[in-house]
């Protein structure tokens, strides 16, 4: 996988919303912090554009992002938030420039269809990390790394075990996103390359019945069992019904993917939470699950 480069003090952040609407006032705090990490943030006024639910007609939204992504200046490119609505304008887009000129595309959630996209077809790494809508809220230590990476420097965690985690050692290419996102691109041109993969995954909002109903999907169509590892990011504000599941999205993963022996790490902190650690998909890492869990970047 290519690895945009790295951007210096000065360089140009565009903001593009490929989903759902964003106001003026949602990404003040964003500008200020960029600003005063020596980026000059960038945006069109299109970018308030609204239709429904939208940031705007598809057809807006379309020109806006290929906007960013033509200019030359423009050395990332955030979205501005999530929602709904980037897998409605992928198959619009042109990547021709973007390949000659690559650049940081990043964000998380309903971002993940780009993330997907352009590992899959261009091999181009992207990264998964906090949204200028949330900017306000999201922990120091979260924007610190989201910057860090976008500056050259690599990752590297280490975390407390988790009961559900399977041990063990691996090294691969990472993928994924939000798993909601990733289960409706099953059987596109869109969906990443698992096989031989480290998927990671996240989710926000969703009950847990449909949880496993995804984890069903992804074993069924031969996901599971052909990874080598996983990584279980945040399960956020998850739903039940009137008669209870009976287990955890946590839980319901984890009995997905018993069968197989390959190292599964739980709680990792991304996604749908103030501490969203970023994460270079398309990046190979090493996976490390014994007493503690080390995931380090290492290309």
């Amino acid at each position: 996988m290519i690895k945009p480069p790295a951007l210096i003090k000065g360089d140009k952040i565009g903001f593009a919303a490929p989903a759902r609407k964003i106001t003026s006032e949602e990404i003040a705090k964003s500008l200020e912090i960029i600003q005063s990490l020596g980026f000059t943030p960038v945006y069109d006024q299109l970018l308030f554009a609204e239709e429904h639910q939208f940031a705007g007609t598809d057809r807006k939204r379309v020109r806006l992002m290929q906007q960013m992504l033509d200019n030359a200046d423009i050395k990332a490119v955030f979205s501005a938030r999530g929602g709904y609505g980037s897998v409605r304008i992928i198959d619009l887009l042109d990547f021709s420039t973007f390949k000659k000129q690559l650049k940081w595309l990043v964000g998380y959630s309903d971002f993940t269809v780009f993330h997907s996209h352009v590992n899959r077809l261009y091999g181009i790494q992207t990264l998964h990390a906090s949204m200028p809508v949330n900017f306000g809220d999201t922990t120091q230590e979260a924007l610190d790394g989201l910057f860090d990476v976008l500056q050259g420097k690599v990752p590297e965690y280490q975390m407390e075990k988790h009961p559900l985690n399977q041990k063990g050692i691996t090294e691969g290419i990472l993928t994924g996103g939000n798993l909601s996102v990733l289960y409706s691109l099953i059987g596109s041109k869109s969906f990443p390359e698992t096989e031989g993969k480290i998927l990671f995954i996240e989710d926000l909002d969703e009950y847990l019945y449909h949880m496993d109903r995804m984890m069903m999907a992804l074993s069924r169509a031969g996901i599971l069992s052909g990874l080598k590892g996983l990584i279980v990011g945040g399960m956020t504000e998850m739903n039940d019904n009137k008669i209870p599941f009976g287990k955890t999205a946590e839980q319901i993963i984890s009995e997905a993917v018993a069968p197989y022996n390959y190292p599964v790490c739980f709680g990792f902190p991304a996604g749908h939470i103030s501490n969203n650690m970023p994460l270079i998909i398309g990046s190979r890492i090493r996976l490390d699950i014994h007493e503690h869990t080390q995931i380090i970047f290492t290309e």
